[in-house]
């Protein structure tokens, strides 16, 4: 729902900071800046429209494509007067197909270490591994899950 995307992203924002960095959020979907009249965008939109009923101390912007979210100059010829400039730093999705899919090609292309995937709004503790994980993505996640910066309770 457009209510639990806007608790993700506060969730999101104050995960990211809990490692030193400056959240910039992306609210991603199929739609961009409203171009589209589709569900998902609709849900984004909404969510966008939670989290501006109050002041919010990170940066955020949406709905649009992950391509946008990534690249500042795309973004400004979208939409001049995007909230935030420079990449996003946290993508969030409208669902966990989108998210799963993208997660797969920034893991594969980026050339980047990933640690994660990460559950979030859980009481206590808790982490995912899934087959792929090499030796060394274990031993991140099991760093992360020693470390107080993942409690979420």
């Amino acid at each position: 729902t457009p209510e639990q995307i806007a608790e993700a992203v506060i969730a999101a924002a104050r995960h990211t900071r809990r490692f030193g960095v400056e959240p910039k959020i992306a609210l991603c979907s199929h739609s961009q800046f409203g171009n589209l009249d589709c569900e998902t965008g609709r849900r984004m939109r909404r969510a966008i429209d939670i989290l501006d009923s109050e002041p919010r101390a990170f940066e955020y912007e949406g709905e649009m494509h992950a391509d946008a979210a990534l690249d500042q100059d795309l973004r400004n010829r979208i939409m001049p007067n995007a909230r935030f400039s420079g990449a996003a730093n946290v993508l969030i999705f409208p669902n966990t197909d989108a998210a799963s899919g993208v997660r797969n090609i920034l893991k594969m292309k980026a050339g980047g270490l990933e640690v994660g995937p990460i559950l979030m709004g859980m009481g206590n503790r808790a982490h995912i591994v899934t087959p792929s994980i090499t030796a060394r993505g274990l031993l991140n996640i099991s760093a992360l899950a020693g470390t107080p910066v993942t409690h979420y309770g």
